[in-house]
């Protein structure tokens, strides 16, 4: 069972440890701009994404788990459904999050204290970064839906392809273009569609057999069973303890922020440092988790109860 769980664990830790690293890039091109408010915009900006993303990440959480579930019953077509169904919510979502922009960037900027320099820089990467939306939750639909299927192989590919474009075009940018906190905000961008399109490419040449049946029926003749009121309720009735979850955690990470923006510039880039190395952890612990939410769903869906509770045990081990 150790090896299982490693062989999914450990694409992921390395896709994941990407996530924290690339916020460090990030610090270290806006930091050789010269001035603490640089570094400041930045994690005041990302603080935002991280409050409006995390609370949607059922959307990658809650995937994998029911996906894992369809593929331990052997169930092809309800595989592609909860896909469709999860990028169908993703859409509508990202789609208000960019006609709402305004608002929510006025709230969060009421909420959050900043000097005039930290959030005059901290709203343009927050209007720029906002439109990858679509992007970003299409990926975390995309990523729970391969970790379901028991592949944490392809979201490793995607999120190094993904951070590899992020910082080189970040870079470019900044020290090639001259742009400030803007470069860092499009190399951003520009990354996350790049993600978004790799996942789907390879989505398009995925050969596992429960996704290769589950094609005789046509994608238009299946959503409108992915998006049918009972299937919808049930998605976000699951999902609900997620979210809930999630807006705990994102509550003291936003405090941490919050708090340290409060007394000055200084302080605020400090703690940016302080939490980029603290999430570092954070992320590495994650692979394990979506080991366990592949693998225990796919013994929850095939009703295999003492591979279930070895797997926990395993688990538990090696945390």
């Amino acid at each position: 069972m150790s090896r299982l769980i490693l062989k999914l664990a450990a694409p992921a830790i390395l896709s994941n440890i990407t996530v924290p690293l690339l916020g460090l890039v990030d610090v270290a091109i806006v930091g050789h701009l010269g001035a603490p408010h640089f570094i400041g915009a930045i994690a005041v900006g990302g603080m935002i994404f991280n409050i409006i993303y995390w609370l949607f990440g059922f959307l990658r959480m809650g995937t994998s788990g029911m996906v894992a579930q369809a593929y331990g019953r052997q169930d092809r077509e309800e595989i592609r459904l909860i896909l469709l169904r999860a990028l169908g919510i993703g859409g509508v979502i990202s789609l208000l999050l960019v006609a709402l922009q305004v608002p929510i960037g006025r709230l969060a900027f009421f909420l959050v204290e900043t000097t005039p320099e930290v959030r005059f820089w901290a709203m343009r990467y927050f209007h720029i970064c906002v439109w990858g939306a679509p992007a970003v939750l299409g990926l975390y639909g995309l990523t729970g839906w391969y970790i379901g299927m028991q592949n944490t192989r392809y979201p490793m590919y995607i999120a190094i392809a993904q951070n590899c474009i992020n910082i080189a075009t970040s870079g470019w940018l900044v020290f090639g273009m001259g742009m400030q906190v803007e470069g860092v905000a499009y190399g951003t961008l520009i990354a996350q569609y790049a993600g978004l399109l790799l996942a789907l490419l390879l989505l398009k040449s995925y050969r596992s057999p429960y996704f290769q049946e589950g094609r005789r029926k046509t994608t238009s003749v299946l959503w409108p069973q992915a998006l049918n009121r009972t299937a919808l309720l049930r998605f976000f009735r699951l999902n609900r303890d997620i979210f809930l979850r999630t807006l705990c955690l994102v509550a003291v990470t936003t405090f941490f922020t919050s708090a340290g923006a409060g007394q000055g510039e200084l302080i605020l880039a400090a703690n940016t440092l302080l939490m980029q190395l603290f999430t570092l952890f954070s992320y590495f612990m994650d692979g394990f988790a979506y080991a366990g939410e592949a693998l225990v769903g796919r013994y929850i869906g095939a009703d295999d109860r003492m591979s279930l509770w070895r797997c926990v045990r395993s688990l538990m081990g090696w945390g």
